[in-house]
């Protein structure tokens, strides 16, 4: 690893500075002489150096078979950089995307720190697949929490879990008195109780894929700004699409017109709903300074069910 030191969650972190150089002088037959002599962590490519500023890059397959006399300025192509600071998961999404097979990491005035190799990548987008996973399951309350979670003792898992389930009975208990105020209303009609789990399943899906999509892209770098017009019209789309199939088929088996309409409009409704609520959750939190998949998983289940059935109450509600 580089000796300069880098915060945990930095590229820097994941870097080694163990890795041949050259100057941009040398010529190729010099370096392949060179690296042949040297053992390194990661030779898979050359950093060429103007001093100690990086210039660029000579891959392993290029160096092999050039022509002896050929000078590394010669062979080199430009460096993919990223800041000592960024973030490991940016780093890592951006190695991916761009399809870069190795990242140098810079500082401000463009020296060479290290080699981001695709082993180290590898791992962080394993480690943090593991932590979005766990903490939009509420199962942790922090990285470290998140390596031991698959292996800790029942005692331990309970203690975990039972917050954000202690937050989700919370929610149970106002939406029974939600729902406890149109009492009248479903009295009267006994099959409005019966679309209210499906309506609130509707939501729940819809959110969670929106929940989804958004905190994955800002552990990323990727802000809600971003990604908020296409998820809102998605959410959108989805609504009216899941109201109009659900209205023909309600009328059909049940046959009450209106009272499937206004079914079809709580979807809608709720949908839209939904899709808003899993994009300001996380950005809220992502603006507190908090890890954004906190604001996914069973906190905004509890208010988008909450959410849910408010709106479903209240529509459905005048019909009758």
């Amino acid at each position: 690893m580089s000796d300069t030191i880098a915060a945990p969650e930095s590229v820097l972190a994941r870097a080694t500075s163990d890795v041949p150089r050259a100057d941009m002088h040398e010529t190729a037959e010099d370096v392949r002489t060179r690296l042949t002599a040297e053992p390194h962590e990661w030779v898979c490519a050359v950093a060429v150096m103007d001093g100690a500023i990086l210039a660029g890059t000579v891959a392993i397959e290029d160096l092999l078979p050039a022509g002896g006399l050929q000078t590394m300025a010669d062979l080199m192509t430009p460096a993919i950089t990223v800041h000592r600071d960024t973030d490991q998961e940016i780093a890592a999404w951006e190695m991916v995307r761009m399809g870069h097979r190795a990242l140098a990491v810079v500082d401000d005035a463009g020296a060479l720190l290290g080699i981001v190799t695709p082993a180290a990548m590898l791992e962080v987008l394993f480690v943090e697949h593991e932590e979005d996973l766990s903490r939009l399951a509420g199962v942790v309350h922090d990285t470290q929490q998140v390596r031991t979670a698959t292996i800790e003792s029942v005692r331990r898992r309970v203690l975990h879990r039972i917050p954000w389930l202690l937050v989700g009975l919370a929610g149970a208990m106002l939406a029974a008195f939600v729902v406890a105020g149109y009492e009248d209303a479903i009295s009267r009609q006994v099959i409005l109780a019966f679309f209210l789990p499906g309506v609130v399943y509707m939501a729940d899906a819809v959110g969670t894929q929106t929940e989804t999509v958004v905190v994955r892209g800002l552990s990323v770098g990727v802000s809600v700004r971003q990604v908020a017009p296409k998820e809102s019209l998605t959410g959108l789309i989805i609504g009216t699409l899941v109201a109009v199939l659900f209205v023909p088929l309600g009328i059909l088996f049940f046959g009450d017109a209106q009272i499937m309409l206004a079914v079809g409009l709580a979807l809608f409704v709720s949908c839209a709903v939904a899709s808003v609520v899993a994009m300001v959750l996380p950005y809220v939190l992502s603006r507190l300074g908090r890890d954004p998949a906190y604001g996914s998983g069973p906190l905004a289940t509890v208010i988008q069910d909450l959410l849910t059935i408010l709106c479903y109450c209240a529509i459905v509600s005048t019909v009758v």
